[in-house]
């Protein structure tokens, strides 16, 4: 699993016209799923995620995590983290999941990260054309994935 998570000050999903979730201060989490991935991916992500000291104290260090905010969390996922760009100019999306295998653990991500965390997980709608909307708090950007814990 490869997610992209971004500290935002709000964000907001829209489908068909139609604003599906939105969410004040916390993370927006982009989420791709390859073929590969399982529950291990989502069991040693979903902590991290949670954890994850990026917001700021009173002394404008990061040192605080989403959960020491009560931070918002809307996940959406995006199997184009998964693009190969190697040869040529089009992107080919051959390791992404299959979308019955990513939807299935996309639904056990979102679960996961509710049960942790103990509140609503806000999310798009999986395989949807959607307009993602964002201001992103510093801005901080971090990319996680699976395969290359370190």
């Amino acid at each position: 699993m490869k997610v992209v998570i971004q500290r935002v000050s709000k964000a907001s999903v829209t489908i068909s016209g139609q604003i599906k979730a939105k969410i004040a201060k916390g993370l927006l989490v982009l989420l791709g799923i390859e073929e590969e991935d399982d529950k291990s991916d989502i069991e040693w992500l979903v902590p991290k995620i949670i954890s994850l000291r990026i917001f700021n104290d009173a002394e404008e260090k990061m040192n605080l995590s989403v959960s020491d905010i009560d931070g918002d969390i809307l996940v959406i996922s995006q199997f184009t983290l998964h693009a190969s760009t190697k040869k040529g100019n089009r992107p080919s999306f051959i390791k992404a999941a299959r979308p019955d295998k990513a939807n299935q653990l996309y639904q056990e991500f979102v679960k996961n990260l509710s049960d942790l965390y103990k509140r609503e997980i806000f999310t798009g709608s999986f395989g949807a054309d959607m307009k993602v909307e964002l201001i992103n708090d510093g801005p901080v950007t971090i990319i996680i994935d699976t395969k290359q814990k370190e």
